[in-house]
């Protein structure tokens, strides 16, 4: 999937749902396990134009790196196509001073890719479930041209997951949000207004104990509660 011709017409995610809250300078490209995720990590960009690559597969990242420069890829493990450790090697070949961040939703790096020197930063989905700002952290790091692992990688323990029961309604609105819907598909889709949808999601976020959607799934995915 190629999401990166609808990148015009993205809304900016609410302030308290922020992933990001950095000015970057640059390219960015995201290769990333569907919609949700591209979605998440797009709407936290001011300027949508610094988004020249939103994908969910290996090939067409690597196309798109190959033809122009980025600075900075961002990337999941798992990919609908692909592996981002292997995408991350073939790209820094392609672009030597590229960065590299890569979203570990399986919580290990790959004994081969341990201690490559191409792998600049490497941030456990469990880390990011827990942490409203660990992609900033990496993002920091690698753009300072340091190696950045976050807090579960290096101690070699996941955090204590506390999974909270959820009603019917609940659970209809994390499926929703696995599959990426907006505000206003999710109103569409439970037949509802969108105020509505808002209000379901920001009750959802209070009963998992999360800041945004995407900590929302990646918790579900963890308890569960939900299947990518």
């Amino acid at each position: 999937m190629d999401f990166t011709p609808y990148l015009t017409g993205l809304e900016a995610s609410d302030s308290d749902e922020r992933l990001l809250s950095l000015k970057l300078d640059g390219r960015v490209a995201l290769a990333m396990k569907g919609r949700l995720f591209l979605r998440s990590i797009c709407s936290n960009f001011s300027n949508p134009a610094q988004i020249g690559c939103a994908v969910t597969d290996e090939e067409s990242c690597l196309e798109y790196i190959t033809e122009s420069a980025f600075d900075l890829l961002i990337c999941t493990d798992f990919l609908e196509e692909g592996n981002g450790f292997q995408l991350a090697c073939k790209a820094k070949q392609i672009r030597p001073n590229l960065r590299v961040i890569v979203l570990a939703l399986g919580d290990v790096i790959p004994t081969e890719y341990a201690d490559v020197p191409w792998l600049d930063a490497v941030v456990a989905e469990a880390d990011f479930v827990e942490d409203q700002h660990p992609l900033q952290a990496a993002v920091l790091a690698v753009m300072g041209h340091h190696a950045y692992r976050s807090p579960s990688l290096r101690s070699g323990r996941l955090p204590y997951l506390s999974c909270p029961r959820l009603t019917p309604r609940e659970y209809e609105v994390l499926d929703l949000l696995a599959s990426g819907m907006t505000d206003r598909e999710m109103a569409e889709a439970l037949v509802i207004s969108e105020e509505s949808a808002r209000t379901y999601t920001k009750r959802l976020l209070r009963t998992l104990g999360v800041h945004n959607r995407l900590q929302a799934v990646l918790k579900g995915m963890r308890c569960g509660m939900v299947h990518l």
